[in-house]
């Protein structure tokens, strides 16, 4: 299992074009913003492909999901979803350079694993998987997440920087083609929220 870290951003990607499994991140760009963990899954899936290159009868298949959301058993709570909880209690959450440069979409814990054993098992799976609902922007991500909570300070975006996301729904079709479907939006963040609110994190 790789990430979506390991795609984007990607400076040289065409500016009309849906990110998908061809775009690989600009290592250079993620070193100056000392984005350690992006750097890493870059360069070790680099790695991987490069080995099963050289390796006969050796087939590598990869997915890539965005940022991972969706109820956790763990006791504390991962990059991904510290980064959504401060933006469900902190008003004066800043949406920085890194966020615009990174974001493109989430997907369900659950859809992970559900994809992870359907590749496996699927005999015809090759290539790299981008694995996320829908390819959106920030902007977007935010204020549906307001909508759906008014009652908790969630920082609405004023301004869309990212044009560089060109957005799209079931960008993920040689996933959906195994036969299972996207957990929707609204029940991801829902089921994530109320995961939180029985931990007591808010």
């Amino acid at each position: 299992m790789s990430s979506k870290a390991a795609m984007v951003p990607n400076p040289d990607w065409p500016a009309d074009k849906v990110i998908d499994g061809d775009s690989w991140a600009d290592v250079d760009i993620l070193r100056k913003l000392k984005l350690w963990y992006n750097v890493s899954k870059t360069l070790a899936e680099e790695a991987a492909w490069d080995f099963a290159a050289r390796e006969q009868g050796l087939k590598l298949v990869v997915i890539n999901p965005a940022m991972v959301l969706g109820p956790f058993l763990t006791p504390t709570v991962n990059a991904s979803l510290h980064w959504f909880l401060q933006l469900l209690e902190v008003q004066s959450l800043r949406h920085d350079k890194m966020d615009m440069d990174l974001y493109m979409g989430c997907v369900d814990a659950s859809d992970v694993a559900q994809f992870l054993i359907a590749l496996y098992e699927s005999p015809s799976a090759q290539g790299r998987h981008l694995c996320m609902e829908s390819v959106e922007r920030l902007i977007d991500f935010t204020n549906n997440v307001a909508d759906l909570f008014p009652e908790l300070p969630v920082q609405r975006i004023e301004e869309d920087k990212q044009s560089w996301v060109v957005r799209a729904k079931d960008p993920c079709k040689k996933l959906i083609d195994l036969g299972i479907r996207f957990t929707p939006f609204h029940i991801t963040i829902r089921d994530t929220v109320d995961c939180f609110r029985s931990k007591g994190l808010i």
